[in-house]
């Protein structure tokens, strides 16, 4: 069962007290970032040579996704996609589960924020 669906039992149910929403959750996500382990190894080891003899000793760090999602109140979450057989990896797929790993992680958050609300 996915959010969308879970949102349609709901409705379904009439059930109408305040909660939390997938719309909810996606209007709370103000940016979002992805990127490969193997991006980040760059980004940190600016010279030619170290990077060469890293990428071929550990390929599989192309194969880690990471997405980095920025929520309204400037809070960030990260999901993560590890690819275990190199030909399968696709980058879009990669990014997909990394956000939707990320976005399981709103969940919990948003519904403290409710229900502190809720409670004074």
């Amino acid at each position: 069962m996915n959010d969308q669906s879970t949102e349609q039992e709901i409705q379904a149910k009439g059930l109408i007290a305040p909660r939390v929403t997938p719309a909810d959750l996606q209007a709370n996500i103000v940016g979002e970032y992805y990127f490969t382990a193997q991006d980040g190894v760059q980004a940190v080891l600016h010279k030619q040579d170290e990077l060469t003899r890293l990428t071929g000793a550990h390929g599989e760090l192309a194969l880690l996704t990471f997405c980095v999602l920025v929520l309204r109140s400037g809070f960030t979450v990260t999901g993560e996609s590890a690819c275990a057989s190199p030909e399968n990896f696709d980058d879009a797929i990669g990014r997909k589960i990394a956000r939707q790993n990320a976005e399981q992680k709103i969940w919990p958050l948003m519904g403290y924020e409710l229900k502190s609300r809720l409670h004074g």
